[in-house]
C-alpha cells in the first residue's frame, strides 16, 4: 500500500532499479527457482498490469505465468480428496490363483471359478473374476482351448500300460530278448520276461503272467500300447482283451506314438547294456531284476516330480535338513550305480 501511494517519479525509478538488478541477477542465474508464494504473488499482480508488457515485468514467460494460474484455478476446485476410498483393489495373489484354476481347468467359467474362491473363504464378485481373466486374454470357458497333451496323458496314464522288446547282444555275440512293460501313471517297469527265441506261445504265456501279477498287486488298466512287432500275435492280443484291455497299436516307424516306453528302452540302454558285459540269459534277468528293483524303488524321475515310482504312490517324504543326518550310500550292480539313503 506504501508503493502504491508514493508519487510517480519516485516509483519509476524505483521501477528502473529494480529492473537493472533483475537483469544482473539473470545474468549471474541459469535458472530460478519459485516457491508457490512467489507464483501466486506473481498471479495476482497481473491482473493490475496490461499483458503486453507481462515479458517486459515478469521474469517469467507469459506461457509459465498462465500455466501457474489455471494450476491455482484447478486446484482450488479439486475435490478429490474429499472422495471417499472405494472397492480396494484385488490383492496381486488372489488374481495369480484366480489365473491359475483357469489354466487348470480350462471348462471352468467366470462363475464358477467364482465359486471355488468361495468355498475357500475369499469373497469375491464374478464381475471381478471376469475382468480379471478378460485382462489376461483369457476366453470365456466355452471359447477357451482344450486341455494340452500333457494334461490329456496324464489324466489317462494312471489307466494306460506300456509293453515292448528291448534286445540285447550276449559277450558270445548272441541276442537275447527282454520283454518290458512300463506302467504310465507311476513310471514302475516290471520285466515280463528273457528269452533267445521270443515266439508267439512265448508272448502268450507272458501275457498270462503279466496279468497274475497284476491282479496280485490289485492294478487295473484299460489300454495296453505296443508296436507292431510280429512277436506279438492275436493270441497275445487276446489275453488282454479278454480282461478288458483295449489294444492300442503305434503306427508303424513311430517310436513317439510309444514314447514313454521306448525312453524306458534308452534308459535301460544308457545307464546299463552300454556299460557292462552280459553274459547268458540268466545274467541278463538277475541284472534287469535288480536294476528294475532300483529304479523303481530309489531312482528318482522328472515325470513324477523327482519323486521315485514308490514314492509317488506313497506320497513325498517328509522335509528334513540332511547335515543334521548321516547319509549311507549303497552299491547296485557292483557299483554301477548307487542308491543313498538316510543312516538309522
Amino acid at each position: 500500500m506504501a508503493v502504491l501511494l508514493r508519487r510517480e517519479v519516485s516509483k519509476d525509478a524505483e521501477l528502473l532499479v529494480l529492473r537493472h538488478e533483475n537483469a544482473v541477477l539473470r545474468r549471474q542465474i541459469v535458472r530460478v527457482r519459485y516457491e508457490p508464494a512467489d507464483r501466486f504473488w506473481f498471479a495476482a499482480l497481473s491482473s493490475l498490469i496490461s499483458r503486453r508488457r507481462w515479458a517486459e515485468v515478469f521474469p517469467v514467460s507469459p506461457a509459465t505465468l498462465l500455466a501457474w494460474h489455471r494450476r491455482l484455478v484447478a486446484r482450488k476446485w479439486d475435490y478429490s480428496a474429499r472422495r471417499k476410498s472405494g472397492r480396494p483393489p484385488t490383492a496381486a495373489a488372489v488374481k495369480k490363483l484366480v489365473l491359475a484354476i483357469a489354466k487348470d481347468n480350462p471348462a471352468w467359467g467366470h462363475r464358477r471359478i467364482q465359486g471355488e474362491l468361495v468355498k475357500l473363504g475369499h469373497r469375491i464378485a464374478s464381475s471381478t473374476v471376469w475382468e480379471i481373466l478378460h485382462t489376461a486374454g483369457i476366453d470365456p470357458a466355452p471359447r477357451r482351448s482344450g486341455p494340452t497333451w500333457k494334461q490329456f496323458l496324464t489324466a489317462q496314464a494312471h489307466g494306460i500300460l506300456a509293453i515292448d522288446f528291448v534286445h540285447v547282444d550276449t559277450i558270445g555275440l548272441k541276442r537275447l530278448y527282454a520283454l518290458v512293460l512300463i506302467e504310465h501313471g507311476t513310471r514302475r517297469a516290471r520285466l515280463a520276461g528273457v528269452t533267445t527265441n521270443p515266439t508267439g506261445e512265448w508272448t502268450v504265456q507272458a501275457a498270462r503272467n503279466v496279468l497274475m501279477d497284476l491282479a496280485e498287486r490289485g492294478k487295473e488298466f484299460k489300454f495296453l500300447i505296443r508296436d507292431r512287432d510280429t512277436k506279438f500275435t492275436d493270441g497275445f492280443d487276446a489275453v488282454f482283451t479278454d480282461e478288458g484291455f483295449r489294444i492300442l497299436k503305434s503306427p508303424p516307424r513311430a517310436p513317439k506314438a510309444n514314447a514313454i516306453c521306448e525312453r524306458v528302452i534308452g534308459e535301460l540302454r544308457r545307464e546299463l547294456f552300454d556299460r557292462m558285459l552280459i553274459v547268458n540269459q540268466e545274467h541278463l534277468r538277475q541284472t534287469l531284476t535288480t536294476y528294475l528293483a532300483h529304479r523303481n524303488e530309489a531312482r528318482p524321475h522328472r515325470a513324477l516330480g523327482q519323486l521315485t515310482p514308490a514314492q509317488a504312490e506313497t506320497g513325498p517324504p517328509v522335509p528334513v535338513n540332511l547335515a543334521d543326518y548321516r547319509i549311507r550310500r549303497k552299491a547296485i550292480l557292483g557299483g554301477l550305480t548307487h542308491e543313498y539313503q538316510i543312516a538309522s
